[in-house]
């Protein structure tokens, strides 16, 4: 059975692949700092709570938006469960070619959800990661990273406007009854979901003329299944697309 890690900046999202089926996965945050056996604790802990162990995996492939906790994911998995894990970085085969000025700056995040998503739909594509910030890619016709655009995260943007307004406070992250909200409550939710679904629509509206032909736009990400659905350019959800993209990739190194 195949481990696949995303360590993005606030969540890190695990998956236990069983051949090409997700047969677990869990979604737990990010801690900087963590040390390789501090690493294999929370991993063993995850696998523990649906009954499974470190016997039960046989391979790793793994993304790190956290350069740290990529060399503790290496290390742990070398020293815990036995096996060299695929640490997908610059150098890695991914079969996507990135054309873009400097493709060592492109996260392996966003590589495998383009991957994932070439595996979904043939390109033109643009992939919406609702994470700690927002990342849109683009893939050209022939399946090619194009590029893309990277906004402030939805949750960030919440935190940071409790933080700088002194009578504002945290709300929960969803959807008010209507854009024009009768509490402050529902007026950060309203500008939140509402402003951040207009943010989505209006950078696929430019990234579709720019792309030319039929668009599939694909959104994912901890907060996708709160914001896409109040989107009008956004064909569907998948949830575990950054997993899918890591599995492939490890497929294709294997």
């Amino acid at each position: 059975m195949l481990l696949a890690i995303d360590v993005g900046n606030t969540q890190t999202v695990v998956g236990l692949y069983d051949g090409d089926r997700l047969a677990e996965h869990w979604r737990t945050a990010s801690v900087r700092g963590q040390t390789a056996d501090e690493v294999a604790v929370a991993l063993q802990a995850l696998l523990a709570v649906r009954g499974r162990g470190f016997g039960d995996v046989t391979a790793t492939v793994a993304s790190s938006g956290v350069p740290q906790l990529a060399e503790a994911l290496r290390t742990a998995a070398r020293v815990h469960l036995g096996h060299e894990a695929l640490i997908v970085g610059a150098g890695t085969d991914t079969g996507l070619e990135l054309r873009v000025d400097n493709p060592a700056e492109v996260g392996p995040d966003r590589i495998a959800n383009c991957v994932g998503a070439l595996a979904l739909a043939s390109g033109p594509l643009v992939v919406v990661d609702f994470g700690t910030a927002i990342n849109f890619d683009a893939v050209s016709a022939d399946g090619a990273f194009l590029g893309g655009a990277i906004a402030p995260g939805l949750q960030v943007a919440v935190d940071a406007l409790g933080e700088r307004a002194a009578r504002l406070f945290q709300i929960e992250l969803r959807a008010p009854e209507r854009a024009i909200g009768r509490n402050t409550a529902q007026n950060m939710q309203s500008g939140a979901i509402f402003g951040y679904a207009g943010l989505v629509d209006g950078l696929v509206r430019r990234f579709r003329a720019e792309l030319g032909g039929t668009v599939t736009v694909i959104a994912t990400g901890g907060l996708a299944a709160v914001v896409a659905p109040h989107c009008d350019g956004v064909d569907r959800v998948e949830p575990w697309l950054t997993l899918d993209g890591l599995r492939r990739i490890w497929e294709r190194a294997a």
